[in-house]
């Protein structure tokens, strides 16, 4: 069976979502999204992923459970970040629940702790509207607390956002079965023998601008949200866009590397 997953980054647009530390959970979740996307995409078969957004967008619940069931997905994940003075991870089903959706909330869940060692708030049910109104398996997960600044710091490194989004992807694999792609891992290998060969060095840049646009590929029109001031991401490969120099970030996204608006550690 063919996994049809509806990938879904909790606000967008004019719903910003939780807020705090100088960050906003619009942005954390469609982050952690794309990176889901792009892991499954390049490295596993056996799926057809549709997302409810791509950037910076409104869209009501209405219009994400009524699409999710429309193109027939055969599970609902929405990704989302909390607040409340808390710490941790936690996962929602929608009450009374059964297998499969409580087997897929259990592999998921193990596998977003052992990649993140979060602390383990729980596996959980509440009445939300995506749980509630989607026909098929759906997951609601809260990665970490905005407002909580030890989870916050953790959230504007990339490399966490890695490990959020290969928690979610491992799970996604075992519950679904998914099969890795031929030449997945020779396909890593020759990126690593590539980047030694061009004198490519992984290195760390802060953010020095209050806000700052990063991009989901090589362009400088592909703007998918915002970074902000301190935040700090590994660097693993330097390119020149249209005459300007960009970087290629370990969480998959890119970031300008104009001396202006961003500063090597």
């Amino acid at each position: 069976m063919v996994l049809k997953l509806y990938l879904d980054p909790g606000h967008g647009g004019k719903d910003l979502g939780a807020s705090g530390n100088g960050l906003q959970e619009k942005d954390l979740t469609l982050q952690i999204a794309l990176r889901i996307r792009d892991i499954l995409k390049n490295e596993y078969t056996g799926h057809s992923i549709k997302m409810s957004r791509t950037t910076d967008t409104y869209r009501a619940l209405s219009q994400r459970t009524n699409e999710a069931n429309s193109w027939g997905a055969t599970f609902f994940l929405s990704i989302h970040v909390n607040a409340g003075g808390g710490t941790g991870y936690e996962d929602y089903v929608y009450p009374g629940t059964g297998s499969p959706t409580t087997t897929y909330q259990n592999i998921i869940h193990q596998a977003v702790i052992g990649s993140t060692r979060f602390k383990d708030r729980g596996k959980k049910t509440a009445n939300y509207h995506v749980l509630r109104e989607s026909y098929m398996p759906a997951l609601l997960t809260e990665n970490g607390f905005i407002d909580r600044d030890s989870d916050a710091n953790k959230l504007k490194q990339s490399d966490f956002i890695e490990k959020i989004a290969r928690g979610h992807v491992n799970g996604l694999v075992k519950a679904f079965h998914l099969s890795r792609k031929k030449g997945a891992n020779k396909g890593k290998a020759s990126a690593r023998t590539s980047s030694r060969n061009s004198n490519d060095r992984s290195f760390r840049v802060r953010v020095k601008v209050q806000d700052l646009y990063y991009y989901n590929k090589p362009d400088w029109k592909a703007k998918v949200g915002l970074v902000h001031k301190d935040e700090v991401f590994t660097v693993v490969k330097t390119l020149r866009v249209n005459g300007s120099k960009m970087y290629k970030l370990k969480s998959g996204n890119f970031l300008t590397a104009n001396t202006n608006y961003v500063e090597i550690l």
